[in-house]
């Protein structure tokens, strides 16, 4: 159960940030005895695998602050951001990944079938973050872009931490996040009917 709530933190994180999750995880299963990556998800505590989740990670930052350009990274990121989630799912949970001989078999395997629940998770959370951010865009011009990636970012580096730290409080952290997003769409709904 707790490999499980693992594994969906990281995939809620992927969905805010896909490079957090990764480089957190490649750094502590690479420079502490925290977190032991499965063999077959060893190479994210390689150097040029940390390297490139770096730098990565430095562009996402940026491009994610500027409005306009958080529109494009949203974009782009619609398929990077399930795959890192599928990922740190299946690593998360420590599913073994078949043999490249039989690909066919990956999507059958417990491999694919947690790759693919981290993928949803993932895409779940990036959707809602996309939605979000386009409504913060519009209603500050801009301005509020900073704030609201900012406040992802934080979010992500949370998650990923209680994820492997805590796992229970995932659990917590999901149900915090539910409520707040409720509570902000009933904010709206609400402005919206005093204004018409």
């Amino acid at each position: 159960m707790l490999e499980v709530l693992t594994g969906s933190g990281l995939a809620f994180a992927a969905g805010l940030n896909a490079y957090i999750p990764l480089l957190v995880m490649g750094l502590l299963a690479r420079f502490t005895s925290i977190l032991e990556l499965p063999a077959t998800w060893a190479w994210l505590g390689s150097d040029w695998v940390l390297i490139i989740l770096g730098v990565l990670l430095a562009i996402e930052v940026v491009a994610d602050k500027i409005p306009a350009v958080d529109h494009v990274n949203d974009v782009l990121q619609t398929f990077v951001r399930p795959t890192a989630g599928g990922i740190v799912f299946a690593a998360g949970t420590g599913s073994v990944t078949p043999a490249v001989t039989d690909p066919g078999s990956f999507f059958t395997s417990e491999a694919g079938i947690a790759f693919i629940i981290g993928l949803f998770l993932a895409l779940t959370t990036h959707v809602a973050k996309a939605g979000a951010r386009s409504v913060v865009n519009l209603s500050t011009a801009g301005v509020g872009a900073p704030v609201a990636s900012t406040v992802e970012d934080v979010s992500s580096v949370t998650l990923t931490i209680l994820a492997i730290l805590v796992p229970v409080l995932v659990l917590v952290f999901i149900a915090v996040l539910v409520v707040v997003v409720m509570r902000m769409r009933s904010q709206r709904r609400r402005r919206r009917s005093l204004s018409t």
